[in-house]
């Protein structure tokens, strides 16, 4: 379905929970409504070399109601992945400073 690695990641999710589970391993990102585990999986270990992912998690986040004024709706939905990495992977580069 979703072919491109930059398709199916699209941002990691930086919040004071995520940044405490990078002790254990585990690293969050929003990821594309359609990827399922296994295509998540795949496009973490493409795009940062030498990582090597142990288990997946995910989860659809509703949007949250908001108003502004009078004008009222919602902020759209997403999917979370929570990558956990195996044992002696490597880490990835880009949260090593939040930890």
């Amino acid at each position: 379905m979703l072919f491109v690695p930059q398709d199916i990641i699209i941002s990691p999710v930086i919040t004071e929970k995520a940044t405490d589970n990078l002790a254990q391993g585990k690293y969050t990102f929003k990821v594309a409504k359609k990827a399922n585990k296994i295509e998540i999986k795949k496009a973490v270990e493409a795009l940062f070399t030498g990582v090597k992912v142990d288990k997946v998690n995910t989860m659809n986040v509703r949007g949250k109601f908001r108003r502004q004024g009078r004008t009222a709706g919602y902020t759209a939905a997403w999917k979370k992945a929570i990558v956990t990495l195996a044992e002696g992977s490597k880490t990835i580069e880009f949260f090593d400073g939040m930890v």
